[in-house]
């Protein structure tokens, strides 16, 4: 039975009116139309962002709400169909009507409302490719966030309490594109291996996989191995180069050492930042040809002694300038546009904020990185970077130095930049330096208005240029977990956000993949159910005084309880691979090693208080947002506290 809801308006003209009714729990989105009719007509509960359904399915009548909404308009929340919601959501029924349901792809509509994980009908996500942004401070901002887009929280933080957000600039303000960046470190490090350090030119005929290596590896230098572990380091996928290590050769490395190894330096490397994808394939790939001709390698190459070189290369095409210099040639080509970045920061400022940036890079790069992210200038014809960028930041640290310069015992020496030459100007602890022979006044009141730019020093200096009293009163962006988030936030206590691009996809996934998962621990609790009971049957045909005829009923019961095991266990780990499989074909899931959290998922719970998969993400939120983390549940708390 269903409930026609019908609402008193005037209508100018007679539309054919479409009837469709939305099942329990579902969420509609109405976009605001210049056709629609005046607010004042409408009923209050129609201008919220999300308007919660009845539990019994209630029938809408949509021309009434739109009459003169195009039908074009509506193409891409509402489309015609002939059976359910796509996405195993439940169908919509119609009173006599061409049938309607909401678009349901969850690759770019879903998202989070009220109560539950529905599908909407309106997609709100980052307006980059040349869309006009949009942030929670605009007239369209304060809406439903796409679930990629959302930002997650590990540790409460009320941004009431933060008066200056800082951010990283490489992969973190700046996203590079894995398949140009990345692709040209690559081929700059093998360059720098053949040429400089006397490898084999067949080298210089390899290719770069940019999809093949993830974030969260661990390389064993000394056997050649990449690994990927849980939270409590078991290793759990194992390989050679790329040939998969079999569980017993993983097992027997791994697993039966007395004493616990901690899979860090000196022999072990972490794959726990993006620069870092691309020297993990090359290593690979040196492993799997040294094991084939070893011969065709300089003398005393070993593992451990390949990775060296490899680092050694990939630092030397960071020195000498190779990669900025085609970046700075060509950003469009290796840097992803973002339209809400500036967006971003005006309203981080216009809420009181202080901004900062710290960044590794040099002032002459983070020049034209921050042109091209905030202008879209480039150095290319008679168009000149300049320095407009600097008036959303209160302060800019380049050449860093991170982790060391979140050390406030570090005794590295803070210099002013001279903007137009990039040359160091002596600092007295960030204040100006009067210099030998110089009778200009530097502290004018012109200059003091101006973004002070700085290379190196320490988180002391920030501070005091900041003037900020509490570390717990700082939040700080970054892409790299121990660089950026472990050393701000052990040592410092900064409160903390990672960005992890890959997040968008990872949870995208989650959700269309979530009937999957149920079915999986469906099978997981069918095959201890079953082990129970055979267990039981054993215990009672060893233990008790049975007949013959007795023991030979429990026989045939016990073979056929282990047969149907059998066959759960095969079904159970057959879909726990193509599950595996559907995240990456070689690692699967970032934030899994199949029931447990990864050790990369571990530190991101560990060290970052919120967590998203793009810095401008922010923008979709208030400014005074009080971030809060949902329960945290232990095991015997599942089955008993409704999730």
């Amino acid at each position: 039975m269903f409930l026609l809801a019908a609402i008193p308006i005037p209508l100018p003209s007679c539309n054919p009116i479409t009837v469709f009714s939305i099942p329990v729990s579902d969420t509609i989105h109405l976009p605001p139309s210049p056709s629609s009719p005046p607010l004042s007509r409408l009923p209050k509960c129609l201008f919220n962002s999300n308007m919660r359904i009845p539990k019994k399915p209630v029938s809408l009548c949509l021309s009434l709400l739109l009459p003169h909404l195009p039908p074009a308009s509506l193409s891409s929340r509402i489309r015609p169909a002939s059976g359910f919601l796509t996405g195993k959501a439940r169908g919509i029924h119609t009173a006599g009507v061409k049938l309607l349901c909401a678009s349901f792809q969850m690759d770019n509509t879903h998202g989070t409302v009220l109560g539950d994980k529905s599908s909407l009908l309106q997609h709100m996500g980052s307006n980059n490719g040349g869309r006009e942004p949009c942030v929670w401070s605009s007239s369209e901002g304060g809406c439903t966030i796409d679930i990629g887009k959302q930002i997650f929280c590990n540790r409460s933080l009320n941004m009431k309490n933060i008066v200056a957000v800082g951010f990283d600039m490489d992969y973190t303000l700046a996203q590079y594109k894995p398949e140009t960046f990345e692709t040209l470190a690559y081929e700059g490090t093998i360059r720098k291996l053949v040429n400089n350090l006397g490898y084999p030119a067949e080298l210089l005929g390899w290719s770069f996989d940019w999809k093949y290596m993830v974030r969260g590896l661990v390389l064993d230098k000394k056997r050649g191995n990449i690994l990927k572990m849980d939270r409590h380091k078991y290793v759990k996928v194992a390989y050679h180069g790329f040939k998969e290590l079999s569980k017993e050769v993983k097992v027997g490395t791994y697993g039966n050492t007395l004493i616990r190894d901690s899979f860090d330096e000196p022999d072990y490397a972490l794959i726990d930042t993006l620069f870092s994808l691309a020297e993990a394939y090359l290593f690979a790939q040196l492993v799997d040809l040294w094991d084939k001709n070893p011969e065709i390698f300089p003398d005393n190459i070993d593992y451990a002694r390949m990775y060296k070189d490899v680092r050694a290369a990939v630092d030397l095409c960071h020195r000498d300038g190779t990669l900025k210099k085609m970046v700075a040639q060509d950003p469009k080509r290796y840097i992803n546009e973002d339209t809400t970045i500036v967006p971003m920061l005006k309203m981080l400022r216009a809420s009181g904020r202080t901004t900062f940036l710290v960044t590794n890079s040099l002032w002459d790069y983070t020049n034209i990185v921050m042109n091209f992210l905030c202008e879209s200038r480039t150095m290319e014809g008679s168009e000149n970077c300049n320095f407009d960028w600097l008036q959303y930041f209160d302060v800019v640290i380049t050449g860093s130095a991170k982790p060391g310069f979140f050390h406030e015992d570090s005794r590295a020496n803070l210099f002013e930049v001279e903007r137009d030459t990039g040359m160091l100007i002596n600092t007295d602890n960030g204040s100006p330096m009067a210099q030998v022979g110089d009778t200009s006044s530097r502290s004018s009141l012109e200059s003091l208005k101006k973004t002070k730019v700085y290379q190196g020093g320490n988180v002391g200096h920030l501070h005091k240029l900041l003037k900020i009293g509490s570390s717990s009163q700082v939040l700080y962006v970054g892409d790299h977990i121990y660089g950026d988030i472990l050393r701000s936030k052990k040592v410092l206590g900064w409160r903390t956000m990672l960005v992890v691009p890959e997040l968008e996809r990872e949870v995208e996934l989650l959700w269309e993949l979530r009937d999957i998962r149920k079915d999986l621990q469906s099978l997981r609790n069918q095959r201890d159910l079953i082990e129970d009971k055979i267990h039981h049957m054993n215990w009672s045909r060893n233990t008790k005084d049975l007949s013959a005829e007795e023991k030979q009923n429990l026989s045939s019961k016990l073979f056929e309880l282990e047969s149907q095991r059998e066959l759960v266990r095969c079904s159970h780990q057959q879909a726990q691979r193509e599950l595996h499989q559907k995240y990456h074909k070689v690692w699967g899931q970032l934030m899994k090693t199949g029931y447990q959290n990864s050790r990369f998922a571990h530190q991101v719970e560990r060290f970052a208080c919120l967590y998203t998969s793009q810095v401008s993400n922010l923008s979709l939120y208030s400014p005074d947002k009080y971030y809060r983390p949902g329960e945290d549940y232990m095991p015997h708390e599942f089955n008993i506290i409704p999730l």
